[in-house]
């Protein structure tokens, strides 16, 4: 997680903090590089990238380098057979699906209090019959204030405590957005954000968009959504305490299995798909594709999600990547702190021994 969010400052100044925070979940969504690594007029990588998430929001050897404190969820996809004519995917088809998954909060710090940031995400593996994968990473924010590695790395730039203060300098972040306004859209959205109390009541958004491709070789633009199918969603009160998202995910799954209906969205032959800054008219096309089912918790440091690495570019036949090119910057960034993470838990297992 990110550092508490400082005092208030303006109405201004709350959407620039949560600008902020939204640096660390686009870093979470990747940190973002050309798989060429390289555009002008200086070089970008993962590692490069990587490094700057590490010097923003510190180092916690073993964990993630983004999203740091969440938990292990198990269960399975139930389909609803709906989505079969848009993608030869087998998860479309009839049956079930095993999944493993996790929640998450977007924050470099596993130790952060759950209301520190107002974002939560999912990130879900599919093992298909035939053996194939599908891997996706989802946030419950609507859209990425901006489209381009560029603009993202001068985000993280920007965003870069100030040696005197130890947080992100305003006037910077202020700079930055009225630099780019393709942002006013996810700003507008964030004032409104408030740490939910529960990550079963959150809706979790692909924000990339993706083709699937169905037996005749017809593609569809889709980006895709997990609703949930609790509905009893509300802020969390004051004095909830540091980790009750896990906490209250655990009650709920005594009562019962979680649920989540898996919503496609078709986009128009104009709508953009390469931008994630750039949402779709309300009004386009929906599949139910169908329901995930959890039933299972687990801790992350020992549970079955451990040792996944959610790139979102893991893809069954029938469903392909877009050529958004924070995609291919996610799977390059996850890449790259994935084997940081699991190189430092082998590290620690031999200092123990």
């Amino acid at each position: 997680m990110s550092d508490p969010v400082p005092p208030e400052l303006s109405p201004l100044g709350k959407a620039l903090r949560f600008g902020a925070i939204a640096v660390v979940v686009l870093a979470a969504g990747g940190a973002f590089a050309y798989v060429k690594g390289v555009f002008t007029p200086e070089r970008l990588t993962p590692k490069l990238l990587v490094n700057t998430l590490e010097q923003n929001g510190g180092v916690h050897p073993g964990y993630r380098r983004n999203h740091a404190k969440g938990v292990c969820i198990v269960g399975h996809f139930e389909s609803s057979q709906q989505a079969q004519d848009l993608s030869v995917a087998s998860v479309f088809g009839p049956g079930q699906t095993p999944v493993v998954g996790r929640l998450a909060l977007p924050s470099v710090n596993p130790y952060a209090p759950d209301s520190s940031v107002p974002i939560r995400s999912m990130a879900l593996r599919f093992t298909l019959a035939n053996g194939q994968q599908w891997r996706t990473g989802m946030n419950s924010m609507p859209l990425f204030p901006i489209g381009t590695v560029e603009a993202f790395y001068q985000q993280q730039q920007a965003s870069a405590p100030d040696p005197a203060t130890g947080k992100p300098n305003p006037d910077k972040m202020k700079a930055f957005f009225g630099a780019h306004p393709e942002a006013a859209p996810f700003l507008a959205w964030v004032k409104t954000a408030k740490p939910s109390a529960s990550f079963a009541t959150e809706s979790y958004n692909s924000i990339n968009a993706f083709y699937l491709v169905n037996a005749q070789g017809e593609r569809q633009a889709v980006r895709w959504a997990m609703v949930p199918m609790a509905a009893d969603s509300t802020p969390a009160p004051p004095d909830a305490g540091g980790d009750f998202l896990q906490q209250d995910l655990q009650k709920r799954l005594d009562a019962g299995p979680l649920r989540w209906q898996l919503r496609l969205t078709l986009a128009n032959a104009d709508d953009p798909t390469n931008d994630a800054s750039k949402g779709w008219p309300a009004d386009r096309r929906t599949v139910t594709a169908g329901t995930l089912v959890i039933d299972k918790l687990e801790a992350q440091n020992d549970g079955e999600c451990r040792d996944i690495n959610y790139d979102p570019t893991v893809l069954p036949n029938g469903i392909e990547a877009s050529s958004d090119p924070l995609l291919a910057a996610r799977s390059a960034a996850y890449a790259s702190s994935y084997l940081r993470r699991t190189g430092e838990v082998d590290q620690l297992k031999e200092a123990h021994q």
